[in-house]
């Protein structure tokens, strides 16, 4: 007996000490996985969440980019860009929700997928598209802008992963942010040009990437 006292008087510090470093290391992990400006999580830990919810048929996949943001810096100075992007990532997460995940994948462009329980995505991200131009601060209505979102139902293109269905939301995105539409969904057919979930030419994109298809 004295020596098993003996044994665990000597490995309980040891055990302590190294609980301590288990549970500093998992705080760490989260902190990285988090954006610091606007609390999203970041690109890595908004792909394990995601992939994990592709798997459920009803999921959909959303992509925003805010528009005219260098202008918004230009004019009215990099805290007022921070807090428009604050603001937008809030009223994201909001629409989210707890069952959902939102992202910031860098700059002014966020990702989201949420689940479609009752057919009516396209109408709700019409709201979300309305209140996110709405002004960041009510101080200050001049500091806003809009903000164009494409989005795609993964259950339309059965087999696909969260890098191609990033590439045909990015797609219509571009199209919604070209037509000044707004917001628009993905078309039926293949990518015109995505790689690892980013068009050729956009931000992100491998330079002198090869393009993966055509539009049909």
């Amino acid at each position: 007996m004295n020596t098993l006292a003996t044994i665990l008087a000597a490995t309980g510090p040891l055990a302590a000490g190294w609980s301590g470093h288990v549970l500093w290391l998992r705080r760490r992990l989260r902190t990285a996985r988090r954006d610091p400006l606007t609390g999203l999580r970041t690109r890595e830990g908004f792909t394990r969440r995601a992939a994990a919810l592709l798997r459920d048929d009803r999921a959909v996949v959303v992509l925003a980019d805010v528009d005219h943001f260098k202008q918004i810096n230009d004019r009215h100075g990099h805290a007022a860009g921070d807090a428009l992007l604050k603001v937008t990532a809030d009223r994201l997460a909001h629409y989210v929700g707890p069952n959902g995940v939102a992202g910031r994948l860098g700059g002014d462009e966020f990702a989201a997928v949420v689940l479609d329980t009752d057919g009516t995505v396209a109408d709700l991200l019409a709201v979300l598209h309305g209140v996110l131009a709405r002004p960041a601060d009510k101080a200050n209505p001049h500091v806003s802008t809009t903000v164009s979102l494409g989005w795609v139902r993964a259950a339309d293109f059965p087999g696909e992963d969260l890098s191609a269905l990033l590439g045909r939301a990015d797609e219509a995105m571009y199209a919604a942010k070209q037509s000044r539409a707004g917001i628009k969904g993905a078309r039926l057919g293949r990518l015109l040009s995505a790689v690892t979930g980013r068009r050729s030419g956009r931000r992100g994109a491998p330079t002198g990437a090869p393009a993966v298809g055509v539009a049909a």
